[in-house]
């Protein structure tokens, strides 16, 4: 795709690193492995890849806890190897955009440990009786403060305890994190993932949060009752500052023409968030938010994507949405929306029409590793958990492992994924749906998303229209206009039909239209 706005209607493939292929046999994807694998991801038909943190890290969120944002953690390679595999992108036509954890470091980071940088994060004196400064909670559990002997004062974790936070009303840090983006675009990259982009700030007088709105939901993907989502979330994130810094950052970014970013956003008015944060021509240029990705296990419906869409697109402006049904943070969609309560189940059927349904919304779509081929959610022992999340909620919820499983390449040992003993274990289930066993079958999973994607970009409606949906009358049939292009989905396992202008159309169970096949 050419142009600077090349992003608009693209298709992302999200690459789990860690995950995806292992060429040095210790266990872990490797950043050669994904350059070993480019001619498959090209042959997706995919526009561009993510790729999830590698930079240097304990290891203690998997990269998500960085303690050196200009190098590469030995566990996945070497700068130069990161040259390589850009060069080799390029070459494919693939654009690469990485993943910038901003909002927080590793404590092993040395801006941490130096006592010149103290500033540089969010330190406040205890509360009363010696207790943290205020109510905030951490995402993972527990208070978001944590004391500190050697300062005598408490340090802000949005996340673990591990991952304090940065002090963004420092200009210097500022400053620091816009430096980082053009160290990584000198390199060549084509833009940056941004995670958690409206956390940067946090309220400076350290005021309580309030108690949430049940109406609202649950405030992460779990969705039993944990302290983060009784919290209205008004002080400790998506604070009025961070839109200067935004600001700040596309200012940087168009010295780079053709580079892009997403932001995530997790807040809990998220639609108003990502239309504020995507505002104009001066702020990010698309969001990347979970509405339709959180819970253990949904009832699937036409609202379920309806809603989402129909909220973003009320708000003033020419904002542009980016949707995904999956990521390494939730449940595989292809479990999650199964009917089977198991949670563990899928249906080929579901994981097709879910492919054709994502990429015929009106945005910018990601798919994670995987979703190509319908793989389901792993089933994991405690013993076999890495994430301290998921050892966190047990045994109410197994945390994010499931959907990190290594990529099927083969229906072998390790599933081809590497000759060591993978960091997580790959089900038995994953290894029928391997890559080379789908590659052979006209009728499987992979061969429909490699068809339907080539197709797509034939058609300009569905990369770049609008969208205006139909009231069906059935809340298991999603239907909506892309510019003239009619798209209906049958989202239950029965047979159901469906009245367009006095014509009636048959939908198989999981069936939809368009059909590639014409």
């Amino acid at each position: 795709m050419s142009g600077n706005e090349w992003w608009r209607g693209a298709v992302f493939y999200q690459i789990y690193p860690r995950s995806f292929f292992d060429t040095n046999a210790d266990g872990i994807g490797d950043i050669k492995g994904i350059t070993q694998k480019l001619d498959y991801v090209a042959s997706l038909g995919v526009d561009a890849v993510w790729i999830s943190p590698f930079f240097k890290s304990p290891m203690k969120d998997f990269g998500y806890d960085v303690s050196d944002y200009r190098d590469i953690d030995p566990l996945f390679g070497t700068l130069a190897d990161f040259d390589a595999l850009l060069e080799k992108a390029h070459i494919r036509g693939l654009k690469i955009i990485i993943d910038l954890v901003l909002s927080h470091t590793s404590d092993q980071h040395p801006w941490f440990t130096d006592k010149t940088k103290k500033d540089w994060y969010v330190w406040a004196d205890a509360g009363k009786d010696g207790d943290p400064p205020n109510n905030w909670v951490s995402v993972f559990g527990g208070s978001a403060w944590e004391w500190s002997a050697a300062h005598n004062q408490y340090y802000l974790h949005n996340f673990l305890k591990e991952q304090p936070d940065l002090n963004y009303h420092n200009q210097e840090v500022q400053n620091e994190a816009l430096d980082i983006c053009r160290f990584w675009l000198d390199r060549g990259v084509d833009g940056f993932r941004l995670d958690v982009v409206n956390f940067y700030f946090h309220d400076q007088k350290l005021r309580d949060n309030p108690p949430r709105d049940p109406a609202l939901g649950s405030a992460t993907q779990f969705e039993g009752d944990d302290p983060y989502s009784r919290q209205a979330h008004i002080h400790d994130k998506s604070q009025p500052e961070n839109l200067a810094f935004i600001k700040r950052l596309r200012q940087l970014m168009d010295k780079y023409p053709g580079t892009m970013t997403v932001g995530e956003i997790g807040d809990d008015h998220p639609y108003e968030r990502a239309a504020e944060y995507t505002s104009g021509n001066d702020h990010l240029n698309t969001c990347y938010n979970t509405h339709m990705m959180n819970g253990k296990q949904k009832e699937i419906a036409a609202a379920t994507f309806r809603e989402p869409v129909e909220t973003f697109l009320k708000y003033p402006g020419e904002s542009w949405p980016s949707w995904a049904f999956s990521n390494h943070d939730v449940v595989r969609a292809a479990s999650r929306w199964h009917p089977d309560k198991g949670g563990f189940s899928y249906d080929p059927r579901l994981s097709k029409m879910l492919i054709a349904l994502l990429v015929c919304l009106r945005g910018t779509v990601f798919l994670y590793q995987g979703e190509e081929l319908g793989l389901p959610e792993a089933k994991l022992d405690f013993n076999d958990l890495q994430d301290p999340w998921g050892k966190h909620l047990w045994p109410e919820w197994q945390g994010r492992d499931g959907c990190r499983t290594p990529m099927p390449w083969k229906n072998a040992p390790h599933a081809g994924f590497s000759t060591g003993k993978p960091w997580l274990p790959v089900p038995e289930e994953h290894k029928a749906l391997s890559v080379d066993h789908q590659d052979v079958d006209p009728n499987s999973v992979l061969s429909f998303t490699r068809k339907f994607l080539r197709w797509r970009k034939t058609q300009p409606d569905l990369m770049r229209g609008d969208i205006d949906f139909i009231d069906t009358g059935n809340d298991k049939i999603l239907a909506f206009w892309r510019g003239k292009m009619l798209c209906a989905f049958n989202l239950g396992d029965k047979e159901k039909s469906l009245n367009i202008d006095g014509k009636e159309l048959s939908l198989a169970p999981y069936g939809f239209l368009p059909d590639a096949n014409g």
